[in-house]
């Protein structure tokens, strides 16, 4: 894996910060030339997933950090995002269609499905504080520009 390019992006996590996160990492993979698709998929799994770290990482009004890297290679695009709240009991669980640990009614319980939906590849990994979300999505759109080049 040949790194071309990376970014890494801090914030807090806050519901304003939400379509942030998202405008940038859209706007940091365009250097990959991605279709409308490509870049709705990466936008929609990234909202996802910052979303989670705010509604679950911190139940508190206390609100952390969220950081975001991505990098670019070989046509691809791995997003990792990263929160220092409280973690997840049972990963697998979590992933599961509908489960959820929200109080509210307004939580759908989807947020790891679609993440999965959209992108190449999910893994969801608990860290000695927190999480990590790892993301990734091959370009197709970048190979064809390649092999309209050759």
């Amino acid at each position: 894996m040949k790194e071309v390019n990376k970014m890494e992006l801090k914030f807090r996590a806050l519901s304003q910060n939400e379509s942030f996160a998202r405008a940038s990492v859209a706007g940091f993979c365009m250097s990959l030339n991605p279709t409308m698709d490509e870049l709705t998929d990466i936008k929609t799994a990234v909202s996802e997933a910052v979303t989670n770290c705010i509604v679950h990482a911190y139940p508190t009004s206390q609100k952390g950090d969220i950081i975001i890297t991505t990098t670019i290679y070989d046509g691809k695009v791995k997003i990792e995002i990263r929160d220092f709240g409280i973690g997840i009991k049972d990963i697998e669980q979590a992933k599961k269609p509908f489960f959820t640990t929200a109080k509210s009614n307004d939580r759908s319980g989807m947020g790891f499905t679609v993440m999965e939906s959209f992108m190449d590849s999910l893994t969801v990994k608990n860290l000695d504080k927190g999480i990590v979300v790892t993301l990734t999505k091959s370009i197709n759109s970048c190979e064809e520009n390649l092999l309209q080049l050759g």
